[in-house]
């Protein structure tokens, strides 16, 4: 199959979902042109590496000035901020090049960045009498996410952008989601909101004349995969009593649950266990992160940016996720999972996995069933073996990338099926 890939970022193993799908569809032998932004030099490094898979790459940069430009463009137009952050002439015209110089089986459009790329896409087609299927990546349902901050989150701009952004956004998806021939989310109930919102969407506007349709149905479930070849097990032993969270630090959502760990959860654990210690790690850690961290010193550490997850996840008595919303599947559960790290979870961390507690995982719903699950964990070795062992196990069976790509191409088999397809 003869797949355009339209990103609105440099995929990267951080953005580990087009990244890890781009190169898995490589090795099924299907033929890509990936159309992508990219930012700092070293995401040029990354679109060369996925140049030598044999993928074609059209890239443009996405400079600051351009995306100063598009944020009130965005609020001109009525849509959400996020909607408008990517968008780059060139790209888009680059895109429109390629539909008309070449016969792509079908499309691929990344995120709610992406949106606007996808639109272009379509028009190209049209303008140049192609019949091109474009799937849409939503990954999350945004919609649902900014719910969930609006009143969940311990960050103030969080809460603030999302309630600001709520309406524009809910509007905008369900919209979306009409747009496109097919719509993939990660997680199963990201999927029914995304249906949900372009029911809305559709019976909105059968109010003016418009017909409903059935829009709900070209809605999706692929879930997130992990490379196991990437994260696997360490040769070290663990630490005895380390604690280890991982992600973005400058997300809201992660911002949360690191307050919630931090301030909430681990007081009660010092109290039972004085030597367990704690890694926050990931990049741009907020002033408030690092201000608790100063004040739970020398046993917090926030490391900021590292290159490498893997020796963190590899030597840490355990993992945790005291997610207190979010969307979509957390990948920070998966990869520790895929390291054997023991995971300590709230209930809305695994919510999109078909995990077992207290086979795969440790489930803890507050403060103190978190603390109580870490002290249990740091004491118990047998435990935290076998724990550590299923929840690869778990991960092997149910997420890995080269399994969820070849659920991709039996999506895109319904649009383009093999009978069509040349040779």
């Amino acid at each position: 199959m003869n797949i355009l890939f339209v990103s609105p970022y440099t995929p990267t193993p951080i953005r580990t979902r087009p990244y890890n799908l781009l190169r898995s569809l490589a090795r099924l032998g299907h033929r890509l042109t990936l159309a992508a932004l990219w930012e700092r030099d070293e995401e040029q490094r990354a679109l060369r590496e996925l140049e030598g898979l044999g993928i074609r790459v059209l890239a443009r940069r996405l400079t600051r000035a351009r995306v100063v430009c598009n944020l009130p463009a965005a609020v001109l137009r009525g849509q959400p901020l996020q909607a408008r952050y990517c968008w780059e002439p060139g790209l888009a015209h680059r895109v429109e090049q390629a539909v008309a110089g070449e016969q792509f089986d079908l499309a691929h459009v990344e995120h709610l960045r992406g949106v606007e790329l996808g639109r272009a896409v379509q028009a190209a087609g049209h303008r140049h009498g192609r019949t091109l299927p474009v799937v849409w990546d939503s990954v999350d349902c945004i919609t649902t996410l900014f719910e969930r901050a609006a009143e969940t989150s311990r960050s103030l701009f969080g809460r603030w952008i999302t309630r600001l952004e709520l309406p524009r956004t809910r509007d905008y998806e369900g919209q979306a989601v009409r747009r496109f021939d097919r719509v993939l989310a990660t997680a199963q109930f990201d999927a029914a909101a995304l249906g949900r919102l372009a029911v809305r969407a559709a019976q909105r506007r059968s109010a003016g004349g418009e017909p409903v349709l059935n829009p709900a149905g070209a809605v999706r479930w692929l879930p997130n995969g992990v490379d196991l070849e990437y994260f696997t097990p360490g040769a070290s032993p663990r630490d005895p009593a380390t604690v280890v969270l991982t992600g973005k630090m400058s997300y809201h959502a992660n911002v949360t649950a690191a307050h919630v760990l931090l301030a909430e959860i681990m007081p009660r654990v010092w109290a039972e266990r004085p030597d367990v210690r704690v890694n926050i790690i990931g990049s741009s850690p907020t002033p408030d992160i690092r201000a608790l961290a100063e004040r739970f010193a020398p046993r917090v550490t926030v490391s900021g940016y590292v290159a490498d997850l893997r020796p963190y996840l590899q030597t840490a008595t355990l993992a945790v996720a005291p997610v207190a919303y979010g969307a979509g599947i957390q990948n920070k559960v998966l990869e520790a999972m895929a390291c054997e790290a023991p995971v300590v979870a709230s209930p809305q961390a695994v919510a999109a996995l078909a995990v077992r507690p207290e086979e795969q995982v440790l489930v803890a719903e507050g403060p103190a069933a978190g603390a109580a699950a870490i002290v249990r964990l740091i004491g118990d070795p047998a435990l935290r073996a076998r724990l550590g062992a299923a929840g690869r196990r778990y991960v092997a069976q149910h997420h890995d990338w080269n399994q969820v790509a070849r659920q991709l191409q039996a999506i895109y088999h319904e649009l383009v099926p093999p009978t069509r397809l040349p040779g």
